[in-house]
């Protein structure tokens, strides 16, 4: 089969440029290829896709921002032998074309997602195993009680801010929270960092203008992890990543703690999202999971079926000219891999309402030596989050009619944007480990006034056996402590404001 992308056909401008000024972002462009951005592709993704499955069958041609060309993964056989086969598929975004010919901007939106970094994103071979073997050999020191254990006290502090309301909004007040909070305890984090980093990763993630001073904020707070790290080493990813053999310098321990933060962080939030929504609108779940015939779990399979975290990730790279899905790529080219697409494939799901309890050979998480190191921890959380949240909360119930329910849609992910709920107002018993933070949190503070008010009053009683500069200085007047914030008071004001 000919390749779709004629080279002779007539570029256009990238959107943003004077000459798209004065009209919106159709759903076709040059070639007459399909684009993956703008209002139309953003509206229903899932409707692009079966477009596109129709039109060219298991991989398609599209545009990206700025109409680059790609190829889009449609089906779930092709994903996985993309997935599986880096000799011909690499992770090196360096090959793109685009990137060789100079044709993608620095500016460009699609940069912050497949511009080439040293870490094992973006490695194959020798160097992605010793950077991926470390990462992987850090996350597997966690085990499920432990996890659990950071679950329940953040969950159950998050409930308690809302439990005497009566209501709640289930996606910025609890999912958006969670993962982060979970994520900087395993990566030894201080605890203040906690309530930051969320709104740091979630401004990162949308790209808007703070973004830059996001990742500063985030990359600061890294960096000072790793240097407290090496003078007193703990049970966490970062000790780990420092003492490994791999000999991680402290520049790949940062990217890669930043790349884990914000991976787990973004796919976390959105599987936490939508599982509550499945188990607060689907009446097959919720009735299975009060009469016991389902575990919380299995349903977690279901929604990385229908609802993957992530819709495509980008990508992979050809290293050679091949074929694919029955067309023919070209060395240089990027491919998508299309998880959501490859997830209702026809060919191994015919029928869409069938049930996939237990069934794990979604794409949700990749496959092939680029799998997702962390699933286990992500589903962990989320199960757990969730399990905790209904144990708190049981009678807890959508608070506007199903239908109300909004999605914003990006060309790699799909974001539910609200989960309104009400239960029964309840007051919640703090979770045993917050009291012990507070308490540690109070106990430094005060020792903390304690050595200030020793320090001003030897500066007060110097100055008075001196009688000052010149002898002539008034009075001291001593200085009020600025009252330290405890980890609780800050996380507590992000939902009183």
């Amino acid at each position: 089969m000919t390749t779709p992308f004629p080279e002779d056909a007539v570029p256009t401008p990238p959107p943003g440029c004077p000459a798209h000024a004065n009209g919106p972002i159709g759903p076709i462009g040059p070639g007459g290829l399909r684009r993956l951005y703008g209002p139309e592709a953003e509206a229903d993704p899932a409707g692009l896709y079966e477009k596109l499955r129709a039109d060219y069958g298991e991989v398609a041609p599209v545009l990206l921002h700025g109409d680059h060309r790609a190829w889009l993964i449609l089906g779930h056989g092709a994903n996985i032998t993309a997935m599986r086969t880096p000799t011909l598929f690499s992770r090196d975004s360096r090959l793109w074309t685009a990137f060789r010919t100079g044709e993608l901007p620095m500016d460009s939106p699609l940069m912050p997602v497949i511009a080439w970094q040293p870490i094992c994103v973006f490695a194959d071979g020798d160097e992605h195993r010793r950077l991926r073997g470390a990462v992987l050999d850090g996350l597997n020191r966690f085990d499920r009680r432990g996890i659990r254990r950071h679950v329940r006290r953040f969950t159950t502090d998050l409930v308690q801010v809302v439990g005497p309301t009566g209501r709640a909004e289930l996606i910025t007040q609890f999912a958006e929270h969670l993962p982060m909070l979970v994520m900087t305890k395993l990566l030894g984090m201080p605890d203040e960092y906690g309530p930051q980093l969320v709104n740091a990763a979630r401004d990162l993630m949308k790209g808007t203008e703070t973004a830059i001073a996001s990742n500063e904020y985030v990359v600061a707070g890294l960096r000072r992890t790793i240097a407290i790290k090496r003078d007193a080493p703990g049970d966490d990813l970062t000790s780990h990543l420092l003492a490994h053999p791999a000999r991680l310098t402290d520049d790949e321990v940062m990217e890669h703690l930043r790349v884990v933060l914000l991976a787990a962080n973004e796919t976390t939030v959105n599987l936490i999202a939508d599982s509550l929504k499945m188990v607060l609108t689907d009446p097959r779940f919720r009735a299975h999971l009060s009469g016991g015939q389902m575990t919380l779990g299995e349903a977690l399979d279901q929604v990385l079926w229908d609802s993957p975290p992530m819709s495509l990730v980008a990508g992979r790279w050809a290293t050679a000219d091949t074929e694919l899905g029955g067309q023919q790529i070209k060395a240089g080219d990027l491919l998508l891999l299309g998880l959501a697409a490859g997830n209702v494939d026809p060919v191994v799901r015919p029928d869409l309402a069938t049930p996939l309890y237990g069934n794990r050979s979604h794409l949700s998480f990749g496959a092939g030596p680029h799998e997702c190191p962390g699933q286990d921890i992500g589903r962990h959380v989320a199960e757990a989050g969730i399990d905790i949240l209904l144990t708190l909360l049981p009678d807890v119930r959508l608070a506007v009619p199903e239908e109300e329910l909004s999605w914003s849609s990006a060309w790699i992910s799909r974001h539910l944007t609200a989960l309104p709920v009400e239960f029964t107002p309840r007051d919640i018993e703090p979770d045993p480990e917050s009291v012990a933070e507070a308490e540690r949190a109070a106990a430094v503070a005060a020792e903390a006034e304690r050595r200030a008010d020793t320090e001003r009053a030897a500066r007060i009683e110097a100055a008075a056996a001196g009688g000052g500069a010149g002898g002539t200085a008034g009075p001291v007047r001593p200085t009020v402590p600025a009252q330290r914030r405890s980890w609780w008071d800050v996380l507590t004001g992000l939902f009183r404001r």
